[in-house]
């Protein structure tokens, strides 16, 4: 399929650049996968567009403050002189980490900026010398593999020193609101550099409320990754290296699912974090007894339109970007052009997109 065919027109006024005061106050566009018709109706309510039956599961992954704002230690700069003013303005220049997959116990791929600036052994400072990195090596895009030494532990340092990573459609700087507001209710662990934005909508009482249904929920751990937010490069869409993200399925989820499996029971999937960690192990269990097993495994399912779902019968989703791997997915769950219907009708009647924005439910019809 050609990318363009995943396209469509959102004004920039429609994304979405800070929460609403309240989680549930966010509007929710009901979709029926079937049919494709629509109505436009408020989170809070979800509790009472569900069956009651539902097995719904999160992905209760933590975002690291993953952005980090330095300077060099100034190896580079010695032969420079000391009091030479080249020296002074070298060591002056900001750089701006951002963590991107953790590979090593100290050890993370990152982005660097000014990546240029920065040449493998070059040696960053954040703070006032609390946290510091080497470049070990250097990658595409702008990649930089840093090792971290911390005085007083890495992850503690990290929480004190780091900012939260917002999105880059999000054009503006962290503010303290967002240490709160970019993680679920439910972040518990895990390493993400981004938030599993479906999940941002929930508060403890609508968790209770779902509860009282006799809604039964349960939980994984998909560290979101920036590959979430890499454009398809490729013309056409089965050719896009889909990016891998690291999951983890607990033993009582995966016992979860075999149960509402043989009860008929639907599988609500809260955000496309947890479709492709779900999709992906049962693809990999196909012809086993179970749907899935428990463990942590990388998933490297890409789901376009012709994908089968083995699990997912109901997603909780956001509105994703134009021409987008996660656009994708969500047209290979409810059908492309129903999508891209719904998607027309949220630009026109004012919907929030992206991270910060509004949600659509796809359920099957009563």
């Amino acid at each position: 399929m050609n990318v363009n065919e995943f396209d469509f027109d959102l004004p920039p006024e429609r994304i979405a650049q800070h929460p609403l005061a309240e989680r549930d106050a966010s509007r929710l566009l009901l979709l029926d996968r079937a049919t494709g018709a629509w109505e436009d109706r408020l989170f809070r309510e979800l509790p009472d567009l569900l069956r009651g039956d539902e097995l719904i599961v999160v992905n209760n992954v933590r975002v690291l403050p993953a952005r980090l704002f330095g300077h060099r230690q100034g190896i580079h700069a010695e032969p420079l002189g000391r009091n030479n003013p080249a020296r002074r303005e070298f060591l002056r220049t900001p750089i701006e980490v951002l963590l991107v997959r953790q590979i090593g116990a100290d050890t993370w791929e990152t982005l660097v900026r000014p990546g240029r600036k920065v040449p493998t052994g070059e040696r960053i400072v954040f703070g006032e010398g609390e946290l510091e990195a080497r470049v070990e090596g250097r990658g595409e895009y702008g990649l930089r593999v840093l090792r971290f030494t911390a005085k007083n532990g890495f992850r503690e340092t990290l929480e004190r020193l780091g900012h939260i990573p917002l999105p880059p459609y999000i054009k503006r700087a962290d503010e303290p609101l967002d240490r709160e507001r970019y993680q679920t209710v439910f972040a518990r662990q895990g390493s993400a550099v981004a938030a599993p934005t479906a999940g941002l909508h929930f508060t403890p009482e609508i968790m209770g409320r779902l509860r009282d249904r006799g809604i039964e929920i349960a939980e994984i751990t998909l560290d979101v990754g920036l590959g979430t937010f890499e454009p398809i490069r490729t013309e056409r869409l089965e050719d896009h290296p889909i990016h891998a993200e690291m999951y983890e399925i607990p033993e009582s989820t995966a016992l979860a699912i075999e149960k509402a499996e043989r009860g008929n029971r639907p599988v609500l999937a809260v955000g496309t974090t947890v479709v492709r960690a779900l999709e992906d192990a049962a693809e990999k269990n196909v012809g086993q007894q179970a749907p899935v097993v428990a463990g942590k495994s990388e998933a490297r399912i890409f789901l376009y339109p012709g994908k089968p779902f083995r699990i997912v019968s109901q997603l909780l989703t956001n509105f994703h970007l134009p021409k987008s791997s996660l656009l994708a997915l969500v047209a290979a769950f409810a059908g492309r052009e129903n999508i891209l219907r719904a998607y027309r009708h949220a630009v026109d009647s004012g919907y929030r997109f992206y991270s910060y924005g509004d949600a659509m439910l796809i359920r099957e019809s009563r």
